[in-house]
């Protein structure tokens, strides 16, 4: 059994992790269009190539629900920042377009592996301190995504290969001191007794939760040009204030849901949310639209690492210490799939319903924040996170 000072500095490596997966992926979406015209991809090519990154996620995340219980989360999430490190390299450094294919092909494969791997040992920190730090992790990679979008601003003019040094970030966090498996042998069965029902509850709030992010993150600069014909160079402030409110509440998080508990806390965090959007749908100025995507990520802000945090809650319950691991290990891993589901729809329904105005696109997260209101009840669990668990 770890002691504190080495609880401590585990999770100091797990912030690590979701900082490195944060500042890595915004690194890269930010240098879309840079990498479009290095490619010269017109949009449905660009969208067909972002659409097989993020299936190859979902596999990646598949691959970690089989590996992690057999071996453990810690060593399969040091094999996905490995892949990362060296997708990101290959991507940036390809000499021909197949390459470059290839190589966002298998950062899709390290980023579900690291987004998986890197919930698993979030949920086992919980469990061994007996309370909540699932937000302020998750605080961590939205202060990654800041970090990286202003690394790009200031970056613009530098030669394209000097990106490749980005690789160098998830090779470092592979060597960190992540959490070990505290018990013998992982369990061969997981499935036993899982609370599906419940669980998949909670995963719908997830997806409705990466609906409304994807919609903010890729549709809100091309709201703010293409409905207030806002200053070119303005246009990332929808989505540089929602990771900043985002993250400052994450990081505030672990606290708020000690204190109001989850349920609660989701269901105020929802009425900012809906709040928010009426004010980006009707906005009659494009300083009253950051205003409202600023709102909005102080209101979804916990719903994913809460979302985690229930569900894993859920798993771990009336499991004895032998399988209790690697049962969660395994849920938490196919529930990352709900991730990718809900990244999947914000990104298509939200465009598709606004192909004729965005003002109309937005009112996709609007009515779906909604239903985080009745969702909230499924995380009843979550204020109770069993101490000891493993």
């Amino acid at each position: 059994m770890l002691d504190m000072p080495d609880l401590r500095r585990a999770r100091l490596a797990i912030a690590a992790a979701f900082l490195t997966q944060g500042l890595v992926f915004i690194s890269l979406t930010t240098r879309l269009p840079r990498i479009q015209n290095r490619w010269d991809l017109d949009e449905l090519a660009l969208s067909g190539v972002l659409l097989m990154m993020v299936l190859l996620a979902g596999v990646g995340s598949l691959v970690a629900e089989r590996l992690a219980p057999r071996l453990d989360s810690a060593v399969v999430l040091r094999v996905g920042l490995v892949v990362v490190a060296a997708a990101v390299a290959v991507v940036v450094l390809a000499p021909v377009s197949p390459v470059f294919v290839l190589g966002l092909a298998a950062y899709g494969v390290g980023l579900g592996l690291v987004d998986a791997t890197g919930n698993m040992q979030a949920v086992a920190l919980e469990h061994r301190l007996g309370r909540v730090v699932l937000p302020s992790c998750h605080g961590a990679w939205t202060l990654g995504g800041v970090i990286g979008a202003l690394v790009t601003l200031g970056t613009a003019d530098v030669p394209w290969s000097a990106v490749a040094l980005v690789a160098l970030l998830p090779l470092a966090a592979a060597a960190a001191p992540y959490l070990p498996r505290d018990h013998g042998e992982a369990a061969t069965s997981t499935e036993t007794d899982v609370p599906w029902r419940a669980i998949v509850m909670i995963g719908l709030a997830l997806v409705a939760f990466y609906t409304v992010d994807t919609a903010a993150a890729t549709w809100g600069p091309v709201y703010l040009d293409d409905v207030f014909a806002a200053p070119e160079e303005l246009v990332a402030l929808a989505t540089l204030p929602y990771l900043v409110a985002s993250g400052l509440v994450r990081l505030a998080g672990d606290r708020l849901t000690k204190q109001v508990g989850a349920v609660r806390l989701l269901r105020a965090g929802a009425a900012v949310a809906f709040v928010a959007l009426a004010i980006v749908v009707a906005a009659p100025s494009w300083p009253v639209a950051v205003l409202g995507f600023t709102l909005l990520g102080c209101g979804v802000a916990v719903v994913a690492p809460l979302s985690f945090s229930a569900a894993a809650a859920l798993a771990s319950r009336d499991a004895d210490p032998a399988t209790r691991q690697a049962r969660v290990d395994a849920v938490v891993a196919r529930f990352n799939q709900f991730n990718y589901a809900g990244a999947l729809l914000g990104a298509v329904m939200t465009g598709a319903v606004g192909s004729g105005s965005l003002r109309i696109g937005f009112a996709v997260p609007l009515v779906l924040v909604v239903a985080l209101f009745w969702l909230a009840r499924a995380f009843a669990p979550a204020d109770e996170v069993p101490a000891g668990a493993s």
